[in-house]
Protein backbone atom coordinates (compact mmCIF):
# COMPACT_ATOMS: atom_id res chain seq x y z
CA UNK A 1 0.00 0.00 0.00
CA UNK A 2 1.25 3.06 -0.99
CA UNK A 3 2.15 5.76 1.86
CA UNK A 4 -0.49 8.38 2.32
CA UNK A 5 1.16 11.62 2.38
CA UNK A 6 -1.84 14.11 2.78
CA UNK A 7 -2.31 13.02 6.60
CA UNK A 8 -1.83 15.50 9.29
CA UNK A 9 0.87 15.15 11.42
CA UNK A 10 -1.54 14.35 14.61
CA UNK A 11 -3.00 11.79 12.12
CA UNK A 12 0.89 10.43 11.57
CA UNK A 13 1.04 10.36 15.13
CA UNK A 14 -2.13 8.71 15.62
CA UNK A 15 -1.22 5.55 13.15
CA UNK A 16 2.47 5.39 14.11
CA UNK A 17 2.58 5.81 17.98
CA UNK A 18 0.32 2.76 17.52
CA UNK A 19 2.22 0.80 15.70
CA UNK A 20 5.27 1.15 17.95
CA UNK A 21 3.17 -0.30 20.54
CA UNK A 22 4.54 -3.83 20.12
CA UNK A 23 8.44 -2.94 20.00
CA UNK A 24 9.27 -3.51 24.33
CA UNK A 25 12.75 -3.12 23.53
CA UNK A 26 12.76 0.70 25.45
CA UNK A 27 13.05 1.54 29.12
CA UNK A 28 15.98 3.27 31.24
CA UNK A 29 18.32 5.56 29.61
CA UNK A 30 21.15 3.83 31.25
CA UNK A 31 23.58 6.98 31.05
CA UNK A 32 24.14 10.58 33.12
CA UNK A 33 24.49 13.64 30.67
CA UNK A 34 24.08 16.79 32.22
CA UNK A 35 22.14 19.95 30.60
CA UNK A 36 23.85 22.72 29.28
CA UNK A 37 23.46 26.20 28.62
CA UNK A 38 22.30 26.42 24.94
CA UNK A 39 20.69 22.88 24.62
CA UNK A 40 17.59 21.14 25.86
CA UNK A 41 17.12 18.13 27.93
CA UNK A 42 19.25 15.85 29.91
CA UNK A 43 19.28 12.61 30.55
CA UNK A 44 20.00 10.29 33.77
CA UNK A 45 20.50 6.63 34.95
CA UNK A 46 17.37 7.03 36.73
CA UNK A 47 15.42 5.91 33.54
CA UNK A 48 13.18 7.27 31.38
CA UNK A 49 9.47 5.98 30.99
CA UNK A 50 7.15 5.71 28.14
CA UNK A 51 3.52 7.05 27.97
CA UNK A 52 0.89 8.34 30.12
CA UNK A 53 -0.93 5.69 32.69
CA UNK A 54 -4.36 5.06 33.03
CA UNK A 55 -4.15 6.90 36.83
CA UNK A 56 -2.35 9.88 35.10
CA UNK A 57 1.41 9.27 36.45
CA UNK A 58 3.69 10.94 33.41
CA UNK A 59 5.85 7.81 31.56
CA UNK A 60 7.72 10.43 29.34
CA UNK A 61 9.13 8.99 26.30
CA UNK A 62 7.61 9.73 23.09
CA UNK A 63 7.88 6.09 21.45
CA UNK A 64 7.30 5.97 17.59
CA UNK A 65 8.01 5.06 14.48
CA UNK A 66 9.70 6.61 11.75
CA UNK A 67 7.39 5.31 9.06
CA UNK A 68 4.89 1.82 9.31
CA UNK A 69 5.65 0.99 4.98
CA UNK A 70 7.75 -2.45 5.12
CA UNK A 71 9.19 -4.13 2.28
CA UNK A 72 9.21 -7.10 4.78
CA UNK A 73 6.38 -9.82 4.90
CA UNK A 74 7.20 -11.22 8.76
CA UNK A 75 4.39 -13.22 9.26
CA UNK A 76 3.77 -12.17 12.84
CA UNK A 77 3.75 -8.27 12.62
CA UNK A 78 1.08 -5.73 12.18
CA UNK A 79 3.31 -3.61 9.30
CA UNK A 80 4.19 -6.65 7.25
CA UNK A 81 3.89 -5.69 3.87
CA UNK A 82 1.08 -7.66 2.95
CA UNK A 83 -1.38 -6.16 5.22
CA UNK A 84 -3.84 -3.61 4.23
CA UNK A 85 -3.36 -0.84 6.60
CA UNK A 86 -3.04 2.65 6.12
CA UNK A 87 0.28 3.65 5.75
CA UNK A 88 2.41 6.38 6.43
CA UNK A 89 6.07 8.36 7.61
CA UNK A 90 6.76 10.96 8.98
CA UNK A 91 9.43 13.40 7.91
CA UNK A 92 13.22 14.34 9.88
CA UNK A 93 11.30 17.77 10.48
CA UNK A 94 7.90 16.20 11.63
CA UNK A 95 10.06 13.88 14.53
CA UNK A 96 12.06 16.89 15.43
CA UNK A 97 9.01 19.09 15.69
CA UNK A 98 7.15 16.79 17.65
CA UNK A 99 10.03 15.84 20.33
CA UNK A 100 10.68 19.76 20.68
CA UNK A 101 6.94 20.34 21.41
CA UNK A 102 6.38 17.50 23.49
CA UNK A 103 9.57 18.18 25.27
CA UNK A 104 8.72 21.64 26.35
CA UNK A 105 5.29 21.11 27.52
CA UNK A 106 7.00 19.16 29.94
CA UNK A 107 5.04 15.92 28.23
CA UNK A 108 8.17 13.71 27.70
CA UNK A 109 11.56 13.56 28.57
CA UNK A 110 13.04 11.47 25.14
CA UNK A 111 12.54 9.76 22.04
CA UNK A 112 11.99 6.25 21.02
CA UNK A 113 12.27 6.00 17.06
CA UNK A 114 11.87 2.63 15.40
CA UNK A 115 10.95 2.14 12.08
CA UNK A 116 9.92 0.02 9.09
CA UNK A 117 11.70 -0.39 6.35
CA UNK A 118 11.33 2.13 3.71
CA UNK A 119 12.31 1.25 0.47
CA UNK A 120 15.90 -0.06 1.55
CA UNK A 121 17.91 -0.80 4.77
CA UNK A 122 19.71 2.20 3.50
CA UNK A 123 17.66 4.63 2.99
CA UNK A 124 15.61 4.08 6.06
CA UNK A 125 18.88 4.44 8.05
CA UNK A 126 19.60 7.46 6.46
CA UNK A 127 16.30 9.34 7.09
CA UNK A 128 17.04 8.04 10.97
CA UNK A 129 20.47 9.53 10.47
CA UNK A 130 19.39 12.80 9.51
CA UNK A 131 16.17 12.85 11.90
CA UNK A 132 19.09 12.38 14.75
CA UNK A 133 21.62 14.87 13.47
CA UNK A 134 18.85 17.55 13.06
CA UNK A 135 17.48 17.46 16.74
CA UNK A 136 20.83 17.38 17.90
CA UNK A 137 22.66 19.91 15.81
CA UNK A 138 20.12 22.32 14.80
CA UNK A 139 17.28 21.74 17.53
CA UNK A 140 20.05 21.06 20.13
CA UNK A 141 17.91 18.58 22.00
CA UNK A 142 20.08 17.15 24.70
CA UNK A 143 17.67 14.98 25.95
CA UNK A 144 17.88 10.88 25.84
CA UNK A 145 17.15 9.10 22.34
CA UNK A 146 17.39 5.68 21.68
CA UNK A 147 16.87 4.29 18.01
CA UNK A 148 16.91 1.21 16.48
CA UNK A 149 19.93 0.41 14.20
CA UNK A 150 17.89 -1.29 10.82
CA UNK A 151 19.50 -4.78 9.84
CA UNK A 152 21.72 -4.78 6.29
CA UNK A 153 22.57 -1.23 6.41
CA UNK A 154 25.75 0.58 5.50
CA UNK A 155 27.99 0.23 8.36
CA UNK A 156 29.11 3.87 8.14
CA UNK A 157 25.25 4.82 8.66
CA UNK A 158 24.90 2.81 11.76
CA UNK A 159 28.34 4.77 13.43
CA UNK A 160 27.59 8.40 12.02
CA UNK A 161 24.26 7.36 13.80
CA UNK A 162 26.10 5.30 17.12
CA UNK A 163 27.41 8.96 17.74
CA UNK A 164 24.26 10.97 17.83
CA UNK A 165 21.91 7.78 20.06
CA UNK A 166 22.14 7.43 23.81
CA UNK A 167 20.74 3.69 23.18
CA UNK A 168 20.57 1.34 19.86
CA UNK A 169 18.46 -2.15 19.65
CA UNK A 170 18.32 -4.14 16.32
CA UNK A 171 15.55 -6.52 17.60
CA UNK A 172 16.96 -10.28 17.49
CA UNK A 173 13.25 -11.21 17.30
CA UNK A 174 13.01 -15.24 17.14
CA UNK A 175 15.54 -16.88 19.09
CA UNK A 176 16.43 -19.40 16.38
CA UNK A 177 17.35 -18.99 12.23
CA UNK A 178 14.70 -21.34 12.26
CA UNK A 179 12.19 -19.07 13.17
CA UNK A 180 13.32 -16.54 11.22
CA UNK A 181 13.27 -18.44 8.29
CA UNK A 182 9.80 -19.68 9.25
CA UNK A 183 8.34 -16.34 9.81
CA UNK A 184 10.62 -13.55 8.58
CA UNK A 185 11.52 -14.44 5.71
CA UNK A 186 13.21 -11.12 4.55
CA UNK A 187 15.37 -11.20 7.48
CA UNK A 188 18.76 -13.33 8.58
CA UNK A 189 20.72 -14.16 11.55
CA UNK A 190 23.47 -12.75 10.11
CA UNK A 191 21.90 -9.33 8.97
CA UNK A 192 20.70 -8.81 12.56
CA UNK A 193 23.95 -9.75 14.17
CA UNK A 194 26.30 -8.24 12.16
CA UNK A 195 25.54 -4.48 13.49
CA UNK A 196 25.51 -5.79 17.12
CA UNK A 197 28.51 -6.83 16.71
CA UNK A 198 29.56 -3.58 15.23
CA UNK A 199 27.80 -1.30 17.79
CA UNK A 200 29.26 -3.54 20.80
CA UNK A 201 33.28 -3.19 18.95
CA UNK A 202 32.33 0.79 18.30
CA UNK A 203 30.94 1.28 22.53
CA UNK A 204 34.32 -1.04 23.34
CA UNK A 205 36.52 1.40 21.42
CA UNK A 206 35.24 4.35 22.57
CA UNK A 207 35.58 3.25 25.89
CA UNK A 208 39.12 2.96 25.45
CA UNK A 209 39.18 6.49 23.32
CA UNK A 210 37.44 8.41 26.64
CA UNK A 211 39.86 7.22 28.59
CA UNK A 212 42.72 8.84 26.89
CA UNK A 213 40.79 11.97 25.67
CA UNK A 214 37.71 13.19 28.18
CA UNK A 215 36.22 15.40 25.24
CA UNK A 216 35.82 12.27 22.70
CA UNK A 217 32.42 12.28 21.24
CA UNK A 218 30.42 9.56 22.89
CA UNK A 219 29.01 5.92 20.80
CA UNK A 220 25.89 4.70 22.04
CA UNK A 221 27.04 5.40 25.56
CA UNK A 222 23.99 3.99 26.81
CA UNK A 223 24.59 0.72 25.55
CA UNK A 224 22.63 -1.83 23.21
CA UNK A 225 19.43 -3.81 23.77
CA UNK A 226 17.24 -6.17 21.79
CA UNK A 227 14.37 -8.28 21.85
CA UNK A 228 13.13 -11.61 21.36
CA UNK A 229 9.17 -12.67 20.50
CA UNK A 230 7.63 -15.02 22.80
CA UNK A 231 6.15 -17.84 21.70
CA UNK A 232 5.30 -17.36 18.63
CA UNK A 233 7.79 -20.29 17.33
CA UNK A 234 8.33 -23.65 19.73
CA UNK A 235 11.48 -23.00 21.36
CA UNK A 236 11.28 -23.80 24.89
CA UNK A 237 12.26 -21.32 27.53
CA UNK A 238 15.63 -23.11 28.34
CA UNK A 239 16.43 -22.45 24.10
CA UNK A 240 15.52 -18.53 25.08
CA UNK A 241 17.48 -18.39 27.94
CA UNK A 242 20.87 -20.04 26.41
CA UNK A 243 20.38 -17.51 23.64
CA UNK A 244 20.05 -14.48 25.50
CA UNK A 245 22.56 -15.38 27.93
CA UNK A 246 25.16 -15.78 24.63
CA UNK A 247 24.01 -12.10 23.57
CA UNK A 248 24.74 -10.93 26.99
CA UNK A 249 28.39 -12.49 26.89
CA UNK A 250 29.34 -11.91 23.23
CA UNK A 251 27.81 -8.87 22.23
CA UNK A 252 27.64 -7.17 25.81
CA UNK A 253 23.85 -6.30 25.53
CA UNK A 254 22.53 -3.92 28.18
CA UNK A 255 18.81 -5.54 28.03
CA UNK A 256 17.17 -8.35 26.30
CA UNK A 257 13.62 -7.60 26.33
CA UNK A 258 10.94 -10.58 26.07
CA UNK A 259 7.69 -9.82 24.21
CA UNK A 260 5.16 -12.27 24.71
CA UNK A 261 3.53 -13.26 21.13
CA UNK A 262 -0.01 -11.42 20.27
CA UNK A 263 -2.13 -12.68 17.39
CA UNK A 264 -2.63 -9.28 15.35
CA UNK A 265 -2.36 -11.71 11.94
CA UNK A 266 -4.33 -14.18 10.70
CA UNK A 267 -1.51 -17.15 9.12
CA UNK A 268 -1.12 -20.58 9.10
CA UNK A 269 2.26 -20.64 10.08
CA UNK A 270 1.03 -18.95 13.20
CA UNK A 271 0.14 -20.43 16.67
CA UNK A 272 -3.30 -20.21 18.26
CA UNK A 273 -3.35 -18.86 21.45
CA UNK A 274 -6.74 -20.05 22.95
CA UNK A 275 -6.03 -18.84 26.55
CA UNK A 276 -4.06 -15.51 25.08
CA UNK A 277 -0.22 -13.98 24.94
CA UNK A 278 1.86 -16.05 27.44
CA UNK A 279 2.04 -13.35 29.81
CA UNK A 280 3.19 -15.65 32.56
CA UNK A 281 5.96 -16.89 30.47
CA UNK A 282 6.98 -13.84 29.59
CA UNK A 283 7.39 -13.01 33.32
CA UNK A 284 9.42 -16.00 34.12
CA UNK A 285 11.78 -15.01 31.61
CA UNK A 286 12.12 -11.90 32.67
CA UNK A 287 12.54 -13.46 36.19
CA UNK A 288 15.02 -15.15 35.31
CA UNK A 289 16.37 -13.07 32.96
CA UNK A 290 17.21 -11.11 36.09
CA UNK A 291 18.93 -13.77 37.86
CA UNK A 292 21.41 -13.92 35.31
CA UNK A 293 22.07 -10.53 35.27
CA UNK A 294 22.44 -9.50 38.90
CA UNK A 295 22.10 -12.81 40.87
CA UNK A 296 25.03 -14.61 39.43
CA UNK A 297 22.97 -17.44 38.18
CA UNK A 298 23.93 -19.18 34.53
CA UNK A 299 21.13 -20.28 32.36
CA UNK A 300 22.06 -24.07 32.75
CA UNK A 301 21.07 -23.88 36.79
CA UNK A 302 17.91 -22.70 36.32
CA UNK A 303 17.09 -25.28 33.19
CA UNK A 304 18.31 -28.35 31.50
CA UNK A 305 17.51 -30.05 28.24
CA UNK A 306 15.57 -32.60 30.90
CA UNK A 307 13.55 -29.60 32.47
CA UNK A 308 13.51 -27.08 29.64
CA UNK A 309 10.41 -25.05 30.93
CA UNK A 310 9.27 -22.69 34.59
CA UNK A 311 7.58 -23.42 37.20
CA UNK A 312 4.65 -21.95 36.43
CA UNK A 313 3.15 -21.59 40.18
CA UNK A 314 7.01 -20.55 41.04
CA UNK A 315 9.34 -17.91 40.49
CA UNK A 316 12.47 -19.16 39.33
CA UNK A 317 14.77 -18.28 42.03
CA UNK A 318 12.35 -20.13 44.45
CA UNK A 319 12.04 -23.29 42.29
CA UNK A 320 15.87 -23.60 41.72
CA UNK A 321 16.29 -23.25 45.39
CA UNK A 322 14.15 -26.34 46.18
CA UNK A 323 15.93 -28.22 43.40
CA UNK A 324 19.38 -28.00 45.66
CA UNK A 325 18.12 -28.04 49.17
CA UNK A 326 21.46 -29.89 50.26
CA UNK A 327 22.48 -26.05 49.95
CA UNK A 328 20.68 -24.75 52.37
CA UNK A 329 19.87 -23.64 55.42
CA UNK A 330 21.89 -20.64 54.78
CA UNK A 331 23.53 -18.77 58.06
CA UNK A 332 22.87 -14.75 57.59
CA UNK A 333 25.30 -14.09 59.74
CA UNK A 334 28.43 -15.85 58.35
CA UNK A 335 27.40 -16.42 54.53
CA UNK A 336 29.17 -14.28 51.82
CA UNK A 337 27.60 -12.25 49.08
CA UNK A 338 27.27 -14.36 46.76
CA UNK A 339 25.54 -17.02 49.10
CA UNK A 340 23.23 -14.60 50.09
CA UNK A 341 22.05 -13.84 46.81
CA UNK A 342 20.92 -17.20 46.27
CA UNK A 343 18.23 -17.19 49.11
CA UNK A 344 14.55 -16.35 47.73
CA UNK A 345 13.64 -13.35 49.16
CA UNK A 346 16.86 -11.81 49.38
CA UNK A 347 17.82 -8.76 47.02
CA UNK A 348 20.65 -7.27 45.51
CA UNK A 349 20.23 -4.37 48.00
CA UNK A 350 19.69 -6.67 50.93
CA UNK A 351 22.24 -8.17 50.72
CA UNK A 352 25.01 -5.66 50.64
CA UNK A 353 22.84 -4.46 53.39
CA UNK A 354 23.21 -7.85 55.46
CA UNK A 355 27.20 -7.55 54.67
CA UNK A 356 27.47 -4.18 56.38
CA UNK A 357 24.73 -4.89 59.12
CA UNK A 358 26.56 -7.52 60.35
CA UNK A 359 29.91 -5.77 61.33
CA UNK A 360 27.79 -4.11 63.75
CA UNK A 361 26.83 -7.44 65.38
CA UNK A 362 25.00 -10.36 64.96
CA UNK A 363 21.58 -10.11 62.93
CA UNK A 364 18.22 -11.49 64.02
CA UNK A 365 14.83 -11.95 61.74
CA UNK A 366 13.51 -8.27 63.68
CA UNK A 367 16.74 -6.77 61.79
CA UNK A 368 16.25 -8.59 58.29
CA UNK A 369 12.56 -7.17 58.09
CA UNK A 370 14.09 -4.23 58.59
CA UNK A 371 16.73 -4.02 55.60
CA UNK A 372 14.22 -5.51 53.26
CA UNK A 373 14.16 -8.95 53.07
CA UNK A 374 11.08 -10.91 52.12
CA UNK A 375 10.66 -13.17 55.33
CA UNK A 376 7.68 -15.09 53.58
CA UNK A 377 10.15 -16.42 50.99
CA UNK A 378 13.26 -16.55 53.14
CA UNK A 379 12.39 -18.08 56.08
CA UNK A 380 12.02 -21.51 54.83
CA UNK A 381 16.06 -21.22 53.48
CA UNK A 382 17.90 -18.85 56.19
CA UNK A 383 18.83 -19.32 60.22
CA UNK A 384 20.09 -16.15 62.08
CA UNK A 385 23.34 -17.66 64.50
CA UNK A 386 21.90 -21.11 63.98
CA UNK A 387 18.74 -21.14 64.66
CA UNK A 388 15.26 -21.26 62.18
CA UNK A 389 11.82 -17.93 62.79
CA UNK A 390 10.18 -20.86 63.70
CA UNK A 391 10.40 -24.65 62.66
CA UNK A 392 10.45 -25.58 59.96
CA UNK A 393 10.58 -28.85 57.52
CA UNK A 394 13.33 -28.62 55.06
CA UNK A 395 11.52 -30.79 52.83
CA UNK A 396 10.65 -29.74 49.29
CA UNK A 397 6.63 -30.49 49.67
CA UNK A 398 6.65 -28.81 52.76
CA UNK A 399 8.26 -25.42 51.75
CA UNK A 400 6.70 -25.35 48.03
CA UNK A 401 2.85 -25.90 49.65
CA UNK A 402 3.86 -22.57 51.43
CA UNK A 403 5.12 -20.54 48.73
CA UNK A 404 2.74 -21.65 45.89
CA UNK A 405 -0.04 -19.90 48.12
CA UNK A 406 1.22 -16.82 47.27
CA UNK A 407 2.85 -17.47 44.32
CA UNK A 408 -0.53 -18.09 42.65
CA UNK A 409 -2.19 -14.57 43.76
CA UNK A 410 0.43 -13.10 40.90
CA UNK A 411 0.18 -15.56 38.39
CA UNK A 412 -3.56 -14.97 38.17
CA UNK A 413 -2.73 -10.95 38.65
CA UNK A 414 -0.55 -11.50 35.34
CA UNK A 415 -2.94 -13.43 33.23
CA UNK A 416 -5.10 -10.96 34.17
CA UNK A 417 -3.38 -7.86 33.78
CA UNK A 418 -4.10 -5.87 30.23
CA UNK A 419 -0.13 -5.44 29.73
CA UNK A 420 -0.76 -4.94 25.44
CA UNK A 421 -2.79 -1.49 25.42
CA UNK A 422 -0.94 1.18 24.25
CA UNK A 423 -1.55 4.22 26.44
CA UNK A 424 -2.75 7.21 24.12
CA UNK A 425 -0.55 10.80 24.74
CA UNK A 426 -3.85 12.29 24.43
CA UNK A 427 -6.42 10.49 25.96
CA UNK A 428 -6.09 9.37 29.28
CA UNK A 429 -4.74 12.65 30.39
CA UNK A 430 -6.93 15.13 28.11
CA UNK A 431 -4.28 16.74 26.77
CA UNK A 432 -5.13 18.94 24.09
CA UNK A 433 -3.61 18.31 21.04
CA UNK A 434 -0.65 20.51 19.82
CA UNK A 435 -1.23 22.74 16.73
CA UNK A 436 1.02 24.37 14.69
CA UNK A 437 3.75 24.18 12.30
CA UNK A 438 4.63 20.80 12.32
CA UNK A 439 2.87 20.39 15.47
CA UNK A 440 0.18 17.29 16.55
Amino acid sequence: MLIQEELSVQEKLEILSDAAKYDVACTSSGTDRKGKAGALGNTTKAGICHSFSADGRCISLLKILFTNQCVYDCKYCINRCSNDVPRTAFTPEEVCQLTIQFYRRNYIEGLFLSSGILHSPDYTMDLIYQTLKKLREEYHFHGYIHVKAIPGADPVLIEKTGFLADRMSINLELPTADGLKKLAPGKSRSKILTPMKQIQTGITANRYELMEYKKAPTFVPAGQSTQMIVGATPENDFQMMMVAEALYQKYDLKRVFYSAFVPVNQDSSLPSLPGGPPLLREHRLYQADWLMRFYGFQAGELLSESRPNFNVLLDPKCDWALRHLELFPIEINTADYFSLLRIPGVGVKSAKRIIAARKNGPLDFCALKKIGVVLKRAVYFITCSGRTMYPVKIEEDYISAHLIGDEQKKVWDIGNHLTYRQLSLFDDMNVPVLAGNGGA
